[in-house]
């Protein structure tokens, strides 16, 4: 690694005025486990590291009666497992498809939110957009079987990493900010974005603003279920992600309904069709398979990722007919 100063914060005011104007500047330190990694591969290279695990308002998980929640920023994956497996499903088992007991342990929520692309383009070195010395992508016409299927038009063709942000799309959440103008809430869909240069970031977030919480609208009566497709069990990323959150009648026809892919496009995919189509249809094979059909109606492979597009079809069916049945 490179030098760097190192800065423990005990107040959110006070960690905000450590970070630095510029990405790459300052890096937040929360769990630390993509991050050290990052900088041990001097992938990012930052000047100061700004520790926030000394701060207490980015603690804990808070449940109310109507079944909202609040998550803060440096709650653990192992702790939403323990919070969420009866009453909120979809965020339970995005988390236990992290299958390992160290990262479950130390990584955090707004860790995960903020984690940086897998690509192995981006992870060897490349740059975020992986161009070569022509400015030409690398990924069209390279290597890219786990790369983007939707939104994959350009520049960016990495695939968010993130576990938990197809469950929190599907439900409707907002992430919490604080930054030197205070605090600011942005829904879930609209904090992620696809960069256009190597020296953006992925998520709605300036260089001097933290992620401090994530807010869930009330879950009663809604029934939600994440599934993802994996290579293996062992730790690794799905190949594709389905989550989806579903509200139904007494006659068991869908009243409203929220569906979030991960793993196929350069944000969490909002398959907002898939969604209303659901909407005054009683939930069953053929219907769940539909919604999976329209959710990639728009995916596009690129010259060795076609088998994603299906594995994303049956991701959605499945999380749909895993929530209702």
């Amino acid at each position: 690694m490179h030098n760097f100063e190192y800065a423990s914060p005990k107040t959110l005011d006070q960690a905000v005025a450590l970070l630095g104007g510029n990405w790459g500047e300052t890096e937040v330190l929360a769990g630390g486990t993509d991050l050290l990694s990052l900088m041990k591969d001097f992938i990012v290279t930052p000047k100061r590291m700004v520790n926030i695990k000394d701060i207490p308002d980015l603690k804990g998980i808070r449940m109310v009666r109507d079944g909202s929640a609040r998550i803060g920023a440096l709650a653990t994956i192992e702790q939403l497992i323990d919070a969420f497996s009866k009453s909120i499903p979809a965020i339970a088992q995005a988390a236990s498809g992290i299958t390992s007991p160290q990262i479950r342990n130390m990584g955090t929520v707004g860790g995960d939110l903020c984690q940086r692309p897998r690509c192995w383009y981006y992870r060897a070195g490349y740059g975020l957009l992986a161009r070569d010395e022509n400015g030409q992508s690398l990924v069209p016409n390279g290597d890219n079987r786990y790369h983007a299927i939707l939104g994959n038009n350009g520049p960016a063709y990495f695939v968010n990493p993130s576990s938990l942000a197809p469950a929190l799309i599907a439900l409707k959440a907002k992430i919490s900010i604080h930054g030197p103008n205070g605090k600011r809430d942005v829904d879930a869909e609209k904090f992620f974005v696809t960069p256009t240069s190597d020296s953006a970031r992925e998520y709605d977030l300036k260089p001097n603003e933290i992620v401090v919480g994530v807010s869930i609208p009330s879950t009663l009566g809604v029934r939600s279920a994440t599934y993802e497709v994996r290579q293996k069990e062992a730790l690794d990323w799905p190949l594709a992600s389905a989550s989806v959150a579903i509200k139904m009648d007494r006659a068991k026809k869908v009243t409203a309904a929220g569906i979030g892919l991960g793993h196929v496009a350069p944000v969490p995919w909002n398959a907002s069709q898939a969604a209303a189509f659901l909407v005054g249809k009683t939930i069953d094979e053929d219907v769940a398979a539909e919604a999976g059909k329209i959710a990639l109606a728009d995916a596009r492979a690129l010259s060795r990722n076609a088998y994603k597009i299906q594995l994303a079809r049956v991701a959605v069916k499945r999380a749909i007919l895993q929530a209702t049945m």
